[in-house]
């Protein structure tokens, strides 16, 4: 099985999912900026709500990407007010026909002193354990 780790930020809170999901896998976390290259079989994805949609980058990097180098995407990520981003990504993947992995991780996020130190080490436990179902 191979892997690609990819993430959109603002805040760091992501990353810092990210960077721990990669490591688990034995992969890098790059950012949305970085092109998947070679073909993966799963892609996970982290992103968040931004003014109650997901980034406009997010949204042009799913709608780059090759159906044929990618076999699913799986979603995950951190948000202060919303919870799953799955619905917005999801619509964006249909576009370029890339499926969806029924299952995501969520996590609350600290944005502006709300939910303050999230995601913190019990989280990102939660998130190495949810990606342990993919190895």
């Amino acid at each position: 099985m191979t892997y690609a780790v990819r993430y959109y930020t603002k805040t760091g809170n992501t990353k810092r999912l990210a960077e721990a999901i990669a490591k688990e896998l034995g992969v890098e976390a790059l950012p949305i900026s970085e092109a998947i290259e070679e073909p993966v079989d799963i892609l996970f994805l982290g992103n968040s709500y931004y003014a109650f949609n997901i980034d406009p980058e997010v949204k042009a990097f799913v709608g780059s990407l090759d159906k044929n180098k990618v076999g699913k995407i799986v979603n995950f990520g951190s948000a202060a007010m919303l919870n799953s981003t799955y619905k917005k990504v999801k619509a964006e993947a249909d576009k370029v026909g890339i499926p969806m992995d029924e299952k995501e991780f969520h996590c609350k996020g600290e944005f502006k002193g709300i939910h303050k130190g999230r995601p913190n080490q019990d989280d990102i436990d939660a998130a190495v354990q949810f990606v342990k179902q993919y190895k």
